[in-house]
């Protein structure tokens, strides 16, 4: 059971992977304060992805952006990350922000079960999953509708394709923020 917002969720989103090398840093300085930042970098080696996630920690804390982690529940509460992103419904040993991905209508309605909120995509096409079937913006509209928890929506996403959109409660990117 998802647990209860004490302050509204983000609505801006930067989604982190290895293939923004440098380009991290220009990213977590350029989304909002008040964002929120997913944490991912998942062929990153064990020691060096725990450093690169404290990096990544100091500046979120400086420019008041929510960290979550894509990984166990335990483990984001041991790297102290303010919410965990992923398929897991385990729980963890303090009360962590949970988002999850859906990428259709099974997967969203899984995700509102177990999800403070849900991550829906692809939405256009993207670099992250070339040649990936899409939802379009009116399928997503239509899901993002039924959903029964926010809906951020993520894939080829960017500040034009955001406002176009309807039935959101906010959007999510690797790139839109990168360059």
């Amino acid at each position: 059971m998802p647990r209860r917002q004490p302050r509204p969720l983000p609505r801006l989103w930067l989604m982190t992977d290895e293939r923004q090398g440098e380009a991290l840093w220009d990213a977590l300085e350029r989304l909002p304060r008040g964002g929120g930042v997913i944490f991912r970098h998942y062929a990153t080696p064990g020691r060096e992805r725990r450093a690169l996630f404290e990096r990544v920690r100091r500046i979120a804390r400086r420019r008041r952006l929510l960290l979550l982690l894509a990984g166990t529940p335990r483990e984001a509460a041991a790297w102290r990350a303010d919410g965990v992103h992923g398929a897991s419904s385990h729980s963890s040993s303090r009360p962590l922000i949970r988002t999850a991905p859906a990428h259709n209508r099974g997967e969203l309605v899984a995700a509102g079960r177990r999800a403070d909120l849900i991550l829906l995509s692809p939405v256009f096409p993207t670099r992250s999953h070339p040649g990936a079937p899409v939802l379009g913006s009116v399928r997503f509209a239509h899901l993002a509708r039924t959903a029964n928890r926010p809906v951020i929506a993520l894939g080829g996403m960017t500040k034009g394709r955001a406002r176009a959109l309807r039935g959101h409660h906010g959007w999510a990117a690797i790139d839109a923020w990168s360059y």
